[in-house]
């Protein structure tokens, strides 16, 4: 069941609402403008969504980005997505990176099941935050396309966006750790060197810690002379996304940070190349089946860039890899079994008293 605010956006909730079995529940009392992270912080229990809990006989909480209370009569999952606050504090302003880092420590010493996505997540936990004797789990998450987005015909996709046969997909949100600046340098290294590489970017361009990103990066486009190499495609369906990575010479992912990348993950699905920013996230999705570069190295991206346009066969429309089902299986298990691990824990915890 899905708990959401009454003000959360309902594209993002009717999309959820369409997977079989999901149950949908708004209420003010999940608006984050509410009061309840005051009441859990201060009472130690978010009253309106514990009722709200009750009320749908719910099992177990997950919390993401939010915290119900020390005193929560459920048992609960914390997942923590990555550390981006305390591996890149410049991006955070002084309220919203306290904000972030209370929260992770409230729900720490509420002694909540931790999820994390990846053993890198596992390193900066226990490296910023010492001596957590909570339970962790590691559950790393796996995709599988539904059938049905993989009917568009892909080389239309590919045509409809005036793209050439041979060109690179960067399917990120365009935030400034995303670090879209390394491949509009990267280009224009290439262009001094008479090679014509296109990347198609698609994603959102709002970022609410500095609005103004998206444009002054496409001035520097447009400044350099980029315009037909750095090609932004805006928000755009999934099955269009799928059909530029089942095509694409190469994914590129230039993060400078990462839980555990869906776009790598998708990419992963079809077999499609990667090349890949140097953290060690991308190293463990991909166990070094990728060309990897420093977050902050534009030539070395430029190398690879290069090098895999110079070496790509044939144009073709990749299909789904056979492992698929047998990812998305395992990741189903852990999941499971991390629900079952917070449960128990929960049960122990009532029993002796604490």
């Amino acid at each position: 069941m899905l708990f959401a605010g009454k003000n959360d956006d309902a594209a993002e909730i009717a999309a959820l609402g369409q997977i079989p079995g999901v149950e949908i529940f708004q209420s003010r009392a999940f608006d984050r403008a509410g009061h309840g992270l005051v009441s859990a912080l201060a009472f130690g229990i978010d009253r309106p969504a514990v009722a709200e809990f009750r009320a749908h006989q719910i099992d177990i909480v997950f919390e993401s980005a939010r915290f119900f209370g020390w005193r929560l009569p459920f048992p609960a999952i914390a997942w923590f997505p990555d550390f981006q606050h305390r591996l890149l504090p410049n991006l955070f302003s002084r309220q919203a990176y306290w904000r972030r880092d209370l929260g992770f420590r409230a729900q720490i010493a509420s002694g909540r099941h931790i999820m994390l996505s990846s053993v890198s997540a596992l390193g900066d936990l226990t490296r910023f935050y010492p001596g957590v004797t909570n339970g962790v789990s590691v559950v790393r998450f796996a995709t599988e396309p539904p059938s049905d987005s993989l009917t568009t015909d892909a080389f239309d996709i590919v045509a409809r966006y005036g793209l050439p046969q041979r060109f690179l997909y960067l399917p990120n949100q365009f935030w400034r750790h995303k670090n879209h600046q390394l491949v509009i340098d990267a280009l224009g290294l290439l262009k001094q060197r008479g090679v014509d590489a296109v990347v198609a970017a698609s994603g959102s361009t709002h970022d609410p810690r500095e609005p103004e990103y998206f444009h002054n990066a496409m001035r520097d486009v447009a400044a350099r002379g980029l315009g037909t190499n750095f090609r932004h495609l805006g928000m755009i369906p999934l099955d269009h996304v799928y059909a530029l990575l089942r095509t694409s010479v190469a994914l590129i992912n230039p993060s400078q940070c990462e839980g555990w990348s869906t776009t790598v993950e998708e990419a992963k699905s079809f077999g499609s190349p990667m090349i890949l920013s140097n953290i060690p996230v991308h190293r463990e999705q991909t166990e070094e089946a990728a060309r990897y570069f420093a977050a902050n190295d534009a030539e070395a991206l430029a190398n690879h860039m290069s090098e895999v346009l110079e070496q790509a066969g044939p144009v073709v429309v990749r299909d789904l890899q056979a492992r698929v089902g047998e990812r998305v299986r395992a990741f189903a298990i852990h999941f499971i079994d991390t629900i079952q691990l917070a449960i128990l824990s929960q049960a122990a915890a009532v029993s002796t008293g604490r």
